[in-house]
């Protein structure tokens, strides 16, 4: 499995930022922080545009090179920012793998939309009720899916 994943990251309990990890190197990175210099703004933090592409998009790109699954977390309103992380999820999206995304409810782009509109996709909205046997539905998928290539 190749793809990036983020998350947010602390400091005494308050969050400062969000940072992107490439789940088959462990290479990381920040994707937004609110002490960043530079970059476009969403909310408190500045997108770290240089750290989106050096990691999360070289792992989608290497995730598709690499693996059967590739995983975007999340396609949202600070990735939608770097041209570079809408081409790599573009392909991501084209290719024939299977591709796992978190996509933000609020985002609004035509990759957006791509993503949500496919035949082959199958959209999970989360909610309170159900986000303890996402994991588990999405695993079953994941193996659904291995049988079959």
């Amino acid at each position: 499995m190749g793809g990036m994943v983020s998350r947010e990251a602390r400091e005494r309990e308050a969050r400062v930022g969000f940072e992107i990890e490439d789940i088959a190197s462990g290479k990381r990175g920040w994707l937004a922080h609110i002490n960043q210099a530079v970059g476009p703004t969403v909310g408190k933090y500045r997108v770290n545009l240089r750290d989106l592409d050096s990691v999360g998009v070289q792992a989608i790109t290497s995730g598709l090179s690499i693996s059967n699954i590739v995983v975007i977390d999340e396609i949202g309103p600070m990735e939608l920012f770097s041209e570079n992380f809408k081409a790599a999820t573009s392909k991501a999206l084209k290719s024939d793998k299977l591709l796992i995304a978190v996509v933000h409810w609020k985002a609004r782009d035509r990759l957006v939309l791509e993503a949500k509109t496919r035949d082959d996709a199958e959209v999970f909205v989360v909610t309170t009720e159900n986000r303890e046997e996402l994991p588990k539905l999405l695993v079953e998928r994941v193996f659904e899916f291995l049988k079959s290539v």
